[in-house]
């Protein structure tokens, strides 16, 4: 099992982050990609990548659509070359980065070229490329002099959670992100909807399988719903129960997990903060919201509990085929997550 941690990108932080997760132990570090919230994930990528030596660093997840995909490729192809062999690129269609501008994530079949695209970059070859109703065969033109590195394998991670996204994760990725799947069951579903991953599969590889969720180690006798539990786990809760708002909202359901979660009352307090739920997110909850986050929530949607309790829930997901396990903890809570977290549960596992 690998462990790895995910933050909001910080230019002046996050770097430091990655060195303080590479010190503790963490095979990986991910970065968000979320423009309106965020440091440029490049940018920061690359201060990472000055600073670090062994751990892998990864988006998580760069956005379709919001940048070309040409210049996705571009990006970390540039950041291989700091970090040969030590980068991935998380795709995903984009929940907050395209809602926090109040538009829908990427369509689908956007989203495949983009994937497409990508990895024929990636790997040095020309593809064609769709934009503004021309298509064109598209290349870096010079790969020999540094600019780029696409000799050491940037493999492309794809972040899914609907039936649709899911069989494109099968097809077209070399691992899979889930978001907050901390069951065994619901991570088995999950894997099955990507069918088993068949291009790894096909290559007779095993197919890395990433969830990224948040966890706190409770002091003795600690209540689930303390205030030093809210606030390690409730923002990252926050975002996914975000994300099952927003289908219920745009006549979608939302994921069978959240769905007793999403109640009336929940889905009322955040009617009335529709255009502003995003602003907040893997940094803080919304005054008052503290109050949707029950222990109910905190147990299914969150790993908190004693040491013994959660390195178990961790070897059942193992078991159901997780391979890497990447905390998320919110802004102000990203040290302290990691050394406890490293000493905790990785140092027993």
């Amino acid at each position: 099992m690998d462990f790895g941690v995910s933050f909001q990108t910080h230019i002046q932080r996050s770097w430091k982050h990655a060195m303080l997760a590479e010190q503790m132990g963490f095979s990986h570090a991910w970065f968000i990609d979320s423009q309106m919230l965020a440091s440029d994930v490049y940018a920061c990528l690359a201060l990472a990548a000055e600073h670090t030596t062994t751990i892998r660093l990864g988006t998580a997840v760069a956005i379709a659509g919001t940048r070309i995909a040409p210049v996705i490729a571009h990006s970390i192809a540039t950041i291989n070359q700091l970090a040969p062999g030590r980068l991935i690129l998380g795709l995903g269609t984009g929940h907050t980065a395209w809602r926090a501008m109040g538009m829908p994530p990427a369509r689908l079949d956007d989203f495949r070229h983009t994937i497409e695209v990508c990895r024929g970059l990636l790997t040095g070859r020309s593809v064609d490329y769709h934009e503004r109703g021309r298509t064109r065969t598209v290349r870096f033109f010079d790969l020999e002099h540094g600019y780029v590195n696409v000799r050491d394998p940037i493999p492309i991670y794809v972040a899914a959670a609907a039936p649709q996204a899911l069989a494109v994760a099968g097809e077209l990725g070399d691992g899979i992100i889930t978001i907050s799947v901390l069951s065994a069951d619901t991570l088995r579903a999950t894997l099955a909807g990507a069918a088993q991953g068949q291009r790894a599969v096909a290559a007779g590889a095993a197919w890395p399988v990433v969830t990224v969720g948040v966890s706190c180690v409770q002091r003795p006798g600690e209540a689930l719903d303390s205030p030093r539990v809210i606030a390690r786990v409730g923002p990252r809760i926050a975002v996914g129960l975000h994300f099952g708002y927003e289908a219920v909202k745009h006549g979608k359901p939302a994921p069978a997990s959240m769905q007793a979660f999403l109640t009336p009352a929940y889905r009322a307090y955040l009617d009335e903060r529709w255009q502003e739920i995003h602003a907040t997110h893997s940094r803080f909850l919304h005054p008052g919201e503290e109050r949707f986050i029950t222990p109910e929530v905190v147990s299914a949607m969150s790993l908190t509990g004693t040491r013994e309790e959660i390195i178990a829930r961790i070897r059942q997901l193992e078991a159901a085929g997780l391979s890497q396990l990447v905390i998320s903890p919110p802004w102000g809570y990203v040290e302290e997550s990691i050394v406890e977290f490293a000493r905790e549960i990785i140092a027993h596992y």
